[in-house]
């Protein structure tokens, strides 16, 4: 068996070996990100500023949100920071925490898209119970037990992952701390087999959540088609389709990245697949979930409108 070492720090994954390259990475991703504060800073304001947007469906719009913020704001930062000065180190620490923030915003994010799928479900097929079924009590109590599972989920995986000894050196093939990644870095034992265990319990508990938010949206989709208006069919396939191909890029990327055998894994299959999951399907949340929004639109409206006046 190899030597087991003592690790102070991770070396991430170079994108490039030239300066120039670095940097057209590194300006892709500020792209990006910027991008992405800017939808989900919208999509905060003009939840938190209209109250004809204090609904169910806004209240867990305003979450994931918050959730895309998170996420995107763990990983690329750094990623950025790494392009820009021309450096791979991460701490410890700080890849621990990157792990702990990630699986804490991602997972609690699925849980809120899911939710999501079943407001919809209530909305259109069970539009007279939806406020008994959807009250305010209920709403405060799905989006506290999304957060929260989502923290408990994290700090099993980040406990587990960080509890194994390292055996082949502290070079992470991602641009952040991932635990598949850190997994290979580890000596296989027990300790090994129970974070592994654990990651399948957690992506048959994704899957079994994206079969739930699909059967939402096969109900949505019958429902819609009894619907007499032709507008009203097309506004609800144009939502709710778009809806279920995020849901569905999100799970089958992430599945891939953390349940395919090693055999098929490649730095550049991890990277892209990585890529897809963690940045791509994040920063076109707002604009799958809310931009296609009208009532949304006209608050952001409203918005621009009273800053306009307020400047003059």
């Amino acid at each position: 068996m190899p030597n087991i070492s003592s690790v102070s720090e991770f070396l991430l994954m170079a994108f490039a070996e030239t300066r120039e390259l670095q940097l057209l990475h590194f300006a892709l991703f500020l792209g990006i990100y910027l991008a992405a504060l800017l939808g989900n800073g919208l999509i905060l304001t003009a939840v938190a500023c209209d109250h004809r947007l204090h609904t169910p469906m806004y209240l867990f719009l305003l979450n994931l949100a918050l959730l895309d913020l998170g996420c995107i704001s763990t990983t690329v930062p750094k990623a950025m920071a790494n392009s820009l000065w021309d450096t791979r180190t991460i701490s410890y620490q700080g890849c621990a925490a990157q792990v702990l923030f990630f699986i804490f915003f991602f997972g609690s994010e699925f849980s809120i898209l899911t939710i999501m799928a079943y407001d919809s479900y209530v909305a259109i097929c069970k539009p007279l119970h939806y406020g008994s079924l959807l009250g305010s009590r209920a709403c405060a109590t799905m989006a506290a037990a999304a957060w929260g599972s989502g923290f408990l989920n994290a700090v099993l995986h980040t406990a587990a992952t960080f509890s194994l000894p390292l055996c082949h050196g502290n070079a992470v093939e991602q641009f952040f701390c991932e635990i598949p990644q850190i997994l290979k870095l580890s000596c296989s034992g027990s300790d090994y087999l129970k974070e592994v265990r654990l990651l399948v319990v957690s992506a048959f508990l994704a899957f079994g959540c994206f079969v739930f938010i699909v059967f939402s949206y096969v109900q949505i989709i019958r429902a819609v088609l009894r619907m007499p208006s032709v507008q009203g069919r097309h506004k609800s396939f144009s939502t709710c389709l778009p809806h279920l191909a995020v849901v569905s890029l999100f799970v089958s990327t992430v599945m891939v990245a953390y349940l395919k055998p090693p055999s098929i894994s490649s730095p550049s299959l991890d990277l892209v697949v990585t890529f897809l999951y963690s940045v791509v399907a994040i920063a076109v949340n707002p604009l799958i979930y809310s931009m296609r929004n009208q009532e949304l639109k006209e608050a952001l409206w409203k918005l621009f409108g009273h800053m306009i006046l307020w400047h003059q």
